[in-house]
């Protein structure tokens, strides 16, 4: 299974961050919300700031663009396989700086992804 930090995780129910956990879960992976308000999804509490993560596989960004940049040697630090930038979220500058850096980068929807078993 692919450990997943879910960056922009809202404790919002109808948000898709607070969806994309619910579904990650269902699917039998291990989910990190980081967010910037206080809650938990699945009972799993949102980490804010930039915490601390390992063996991250993924990162699945619900964060527009202009949300994104304080976090991009947050992202890069942690080292993942590969970031999912979902719609809303796609952004050349990161998937740039991802690439260079190894990593791999997705224009995609998690929530189809996990649908049609492509995650």
């Amino acid at each position: 299974m692919k450990k997943t930090l879910v960056l922009g995780a809202s404790p919002h129910g109808y948000r898709y961050s607070n969806m994309a956990v619910h579904r990650l879960l269902a699917h039998g992976h291990e989910v990190v919300p980081v967010g910037i308000h206080n809650g938990t999804i699945a009972g799993i509490p949102i980490l804010t700031g930039q915490p601390p993560a390992e063996d991250i596989d993924t990162i699945t960004l619900y964060l527009n663009p202009q949300h994104q940049q304080q976090y991009y040697q947050y992202i890069l630090s942690l080292k993942p396989r590969r970031i999912i930038f979902n719609p809303g979220a796609e952004n050349p500058q990161l998937m740039r700086l991802a690439r260079e850096h190894g990593i791999e980068t997705e224009i995609a929807c998690t929530l189809v992804m996990l649908s049609i078993q492509q995650y």
